[in-house]
């Protein structure tokens, strides 16, 4: 009986105990429905969010142009290096020995065609010359030739005057002679007559032999105006060795160019010898040691520009309906908890990640399942990462956009940059 008593009133409900418990219940869903609804309201409408998300930066593979022996080795992985610094130096013995070889060649190619330009001077000006002469020894056996026949028509004419004096005393002659038989004349004018005949066949003995004289002076000039004739087309033809030892000039500056090339080719390999960093980062990768023979275009090292990096985040592509360029971002990495980062986007890529692995899917064969896919989204820094918290590339991160302003281009409408050589600090 009193145990009954003892636990009676347990047993009996208490209504309003009971309502006034749902009353708060139900209060304390309320406000966790409208703190629910009024946290994604402000903090998570119009933002997407993923953790597929990593570090990248625009990694300078080191390799050598040359193949060649490591001679040494001044940096090591994880060393900071400055754009230009030496990395690694190659033996270079042997390529300094091709280059003395190709300057040798070089020097003597040279010297040729200083001899060969001063031969072809040479040749121009004794040809010019002996052109020159002839044209002027030529010029003289004419001029003498038209003497000679102008004397010659002198003589032909003064022939023709001793002829007619010829036979006017040879008739006067006769003419005497018959009047001194007929007893006439006189025996005077008979001497006078025969003496006037005998002085005109002298005089025209005279002129012919002065006439057969001019001839063969004509005939001995003519043959000197052929051999002057002939003299100046030998002289003429000589001037063709100039154009040959031109043409022989332009060969030997054809080889002497080809020596430059060749001694400008064993300095450019003297001087890849010297292997140096294109961009200021740190150094990773290192597999090389002093001794190894490495080959033209084999990796040795990289340099990451730790201070150039971005963030390439894999969206869902349904959660890119309203991403646009420049929205700001809200970045979070897995090393730094708390750490927030801020940024950009800078561009949406043309195509799924799928779309360009090396084995795409192949969706038009086979069973088909619908999956959602990602698409890579690049995101510039507003500003470099601190010192004392960098960020590696490689490192995952928690990324999201806020995509309430809307107003930005999904592509980039014209290229960012002109001139074709973009800043490492540019994405």
């Amino acid at each position: 009986m009193d145990e009954a008593k003892q636990t009676g009133p347990r047993m009996i409900p208490d209504n309003r105990f009971q309502k006034g418990h749902l009353r708060w219940v139900f209060i304390i869903v309320l406000l966790g429905i409208a703190g629910g609804v009024a946290y994604w309201w402000f903090f998570m409408h119009n933002r997407v969010t993923t953790d597929n998300a990593y570090v990248k930066a625009d990694t300078a593979q080191i390799s050598a142009r040359i193949a060649g022996s490591v001679l040494r080795i001044l940096v090591d992985n994880d060393y900071p290096v400055q754009t230009g610094q030496v990395l690694v130096e190659l033996d270079p013995a042997e390529y300094r020995a091709l280059l003395d070889k190709a300057e040798g060649a070089l020097a003597q190619a040279e010297a040729e065609v200083l001899a060969a330009e001063v031969a072809v001077a040479a040749t121009d000006l004794q040809t010019a010359a002996q052109v020159e002469a002839s044209e002027s020894a030529l010029q003289a056996a004419r001029d003498k030739e038209r003497e000679v026949r102008h004397r010659l028509e002198e003589i032909e004419s003064k022939r023709l005057a001793v002829l007619a004096d010829l036979k006017q005393t040879a008739r006067d002659s006769s003419r005497f002679e018959n009047l001194y038989r007929q007893g006439a004349g006189t025996e005077r004018q008979q001497d006078q007559a025969m003496t006037a005949f005998k002085k005109a066949r002298a005089q025209t003995g005279a002129v012919d032999a002065e006439l057969a004289a001019a001839r063969a002076a004509l005939a001995a000039v003519s043959q000197e105006v052929e051999r002057a004739a002939a003299q100046l087309q030998v002289a003429r033809s000589d001037r063709y060795q100039v154009e040959i030892q031109r043409h022989r000039l332009a060969g030997l500056k054809g080889l002497r160019d080809k020596q430059k090339g060749e001694a400008d080719a064993a300095r450019l390999n003297l001087s890849y010898c010297t292997v140096v960093a294109p961009v200021s980062g740190y150094i990773a990768q290192k597999s090389i040691q002093v001794g190894d023979r490495i080959q033209p275009g084999q990796p040795i090292m990289a340099v990451v520009p730790l201070q150039d990096v971005y963030v390439e985040a894999n969206f869902k592509e349904t959660q890119l309906s309203h991403v646009r360029l420049g929205q700001p971002v809200v970045i979070k990495a897995d090393i730094y908890p708390g750490q927030t980062y801020r940024g950009r986007v800078a561009g949406i890529r043309a195509g799924t990640g799928a779309s360009f692995s090396l084995l795409p899917a192949e969706n038009a064969t086979g069973n088909w399942i619908k999956v959602v896919q990602r698409i890579p989204v690049r995101i510039k820094l507003d500003r470099p990462p601190p010192p004392e918290r960098p960020l590696g590339v490689g490192f995952s991160l928690e990324v999201t956009i806020d995509t309430s302003d809307r107003s930005g281009p999904v592509l980039m409408d014209e290229i960012p940059y002109p001139s074709g050589r973009a800043s490492a600090q540019e994405p």
